[in-house]
């Protein structure tokens, strides 16, 4: 399928309760899972991707084959670049709702190709903030990334920590988004919900990820490379945990402050209807013990290569979610063992072809 082809809605449009959402990045791994739970809470969903192939573009195509059996989603393959293609396909879904999810991912890869980072996540996070002013949405969510913290050593992470010395080109575009973001929550009194991820796994994920090119490495018997000799810790959030925090923000957009008076525990803007959320686990793992649980659910000891830190990298990320928790009412709280071993179980059916099965 071409990357301006459109794949038809099934069924009808929402009940009284549902909304028409705009999910960008719907063939992506988060946006996939997204777009099924706002589907199963019955919301329509219109998916914009435009399949690129910074990774295997058949698992997206994958992913977005099984959506369209679901009544109420149909989708537009088309770059977020393309402005007239973009606004074209926003305006035929006229959404309640936007969630942005769409970007050129990576960090590594950010040292290699910044352009496609600038073009990708900047000018066309600028053509979504301005097709969701056109369409004065009651509430655009927008991904960043725990990225943006940088060379913050003060953890946990609060969304209130200062978020100036990212120290790579994927977290500085992320960082410029967010302050798009709130340019136009300010301006044009959009209610924007900025949340930042952190070190998402699960099933369907993507393969230049560190869990299924290790997976892929041991199957093979080929080592995997460890950098900075193991010595990192990341805050890693399962993928159903995400998503169920991203279903809960979407009800909750910020509201402009009256007198301009923000509590201490919020990020809420004290001049926009605007807020930043952390999303994660609000527990690190060191990376070898996440390697371990790897090893645990494949039955295979991995052959480790260690290697040095790699330029931009960050050690650490820990994530505070009690805004999250207040907000919502709920905690990502999977355990990282519980959570490889769900993936090797997907991974596994996906090599043999039944991936589709896995759910």
């Amino acid at each position: 399928m071409d990357r301006s082809a459109t794949i038809t809605a099934i069924g009808p449009r929402p009940g009284p309760n549902g909304a028409r959402i705009v999910v960008t990045g719907s063939a992506g791994f988060i946006g996939f899972h997204l777009s099924r739970l706002l589907l199963s809470q019955g919301h329509s969903v219109h998916g914009i991707d435009g399949m690129t192939d910074y990774y295997d573009v058949s698992l997206k195509r994958r992913r977005h084959a099984m959506l369209a059996q679901i009544p109420g989603f149909s989708a537009t393959h088309v770059r977020l670049e393309d402005r007239e293609a973009l606004d074209a396909a926003i305006d035929q879904a006229a959404p309640d709702v936007i969630v942005h999810l769409a970007a050129q991912a990576g960090v590594r890869h950010s040292l290699d190709v910044p352009r496609a980072y600038m073009d990708a996540n900047i000018t066309g996070s600028f053509n979504v903030l301005e097709a969701a002013k056109r369409h004065r949405v009651r509430h655009l969510l927008v991904a960043s990334s725990s990225s943006v913290y940088g060379a913050n050593t003060e953890m946990p992470f609060r969304e209130v920590h200062r978020t100036d010395t990212p120290l790579n080109v994927y977290g500085a575009t992320k960082k410029a988004v967010e302050d798009l973001g709130h340019v136009y929550a300010h301006l044009h009194d959009i209610p924007v919900t900025m949340f930042r991820f952190f070190t998402v796994y699960g099933p369907w994920g993507r393969p230049d990820m560190a869990l299924f090119s290790f997976a892929e490495a041991m199957a093979h018997g080929r080592a995997i490379n460890v950098h900075n000799h193991g010595q990192m810790e990341r805050d890693f959030t399962y993928i159903d945990d995400l998503v169920q925090a991203i279903g809960l923000l979407v009800e909750r957009p910020p509201e402009r402050p009256k007198d301009g008076s923000v509590s201490d525990w919020d990020s809420l803007s004290t001049v926009a209807p605007y807020r930043v959320v952390n999303i994660g686990n609000g527990s690190p793992v060191p990376l070898m013990a996440f390697i371990r649980a790897l090893e645990d659910a494949m039955g295979i000891e991995a052959r480790k290569t260690m290697l040095p830190a790699q330029p931009g990298e960050v050690l650490a990320t820990w994530a505070d979610t009690s805004l999250l928790q207040r907000l919502t009412g709920f905690k990502p709280q999977t355990d990282h063992r519980q959570g490889v071993a769900e993936f090797i179980k997907w991974w596994s059916m996906w090599r043999s072809g039944e991936a589709s099965q896995a759910g």
